[in-house]
């Protein structure tokens, strides 16, 4: 018998989500295929501070999304009661036909309240999508990420994205909270992150607004083609994180905004 040398398995590919573009820095949506509604069932609850917590479901069928990119719930009640929202992808894209939803309890809210309260492993919602090209990064610029609140969750998907792959393309992340207890995914963020806290921060940590000081740095050392910036949070945090970067020299055109509230 001829000894044969093992060799060692092949390293799995980086799983990349089919991108088209419609114009130039806008991903085309499939129309045809973001109507679909799929059955997603809850496989994981994992809570992420006392306000927030992260959904994970498995959702066969799933034809994979773009960071930034969002979808459509449904939650349909026993008496035929429907109701719908709209939330952002906080996953990356993996290929794995699983994703996760971060969400917020919202006072009164309909939808939150129930994922909240009621929600268990097992149980099963309807989304399509995956919806909006406008928002989404597909890993091919420079990213300066801008966030506050949940605001993080379409720019985390991002994050994880842009380390699933190791990419050496320039990505920072500036993220707002009120305090380290309610910064959602406090214990992912590394070197590319700058945490603001606006009412309480670690001894030594100054405490207020996000400000120039924040970003204009990182305006003042741009990688060569600049940056693309995401700005995601309420509407006060987004006019004014989005008068933040003009006023460091970002230009307009290059201001992607996702606005609630």
């Amino acid at each position: 018998m001829t000894p044969t040398t093992p060799t060692s398995p092949a390293a799995p590919e980086r799983f990349a989500p089919p991108t088209r573009f419609a114009v130039p820095g806008r991903i085309g949506v499939n129309e045809l295929t973001a109507s679909v509604w799929r059955t997603a069932t809850l496989t994981e609850i994992r809570r992420e501070t006392p306000r927030a917590t992260t959904f994970r479901f498995a959702v066969p069928g799933w034809p994979g999304h773009v960071p930034g990119q969002h979808l459509l719930l449904r939650l349909t009640a026993e008496d035929g009661y429907v109701a719908q929202r709209h939330y952002s992808i906080a996953s990356a894209p993996d290929g794995s036909g699983h994703l996760e939803l971060t969400l917020d309890r919202v006072e009164d809210g309909e939808v939150s309240g129930w994922f909240h309260t009621v929600a268990r492993p097992g149980d099963r919602v309807e989304v399509r999508g995956p919806l909006s090209g406008f928002f989404a990064w597909p890993g091919d610029r420079p990213a300066l990420l801008v966030g506050a609140g949940s605001g993080v969750v379409p720019l985390m998907s991002m994050v994880r994205y842009h380390r699933a792959r190791d990419m050496r393309l320039p990505l920072r992340l500036v993220v707002s909270a009120r305090s380290p207890e309610e910064l959602i995914y406090a214990r992912e963020f590394g070197a590319e992150t700058t945490r603001v806290f606006t009412r309480s921060a670690p001894e030594g940590v100054p405490v207020g607004r996000m400000a120039a000081a924040h970003v204009a740095p990182l305006l003042a050392k741009q990688p060569p083609g600049g940056w693309e910036a995401y700005v995601c949070g309420s509407n006060s945090f987004a006019e004014h994180a989005s008068r933040l970067l003009v006023a460091a020299g970002q230009p307009v055109e290059r201001i992607r905004i996702e606005r609630f509230g």
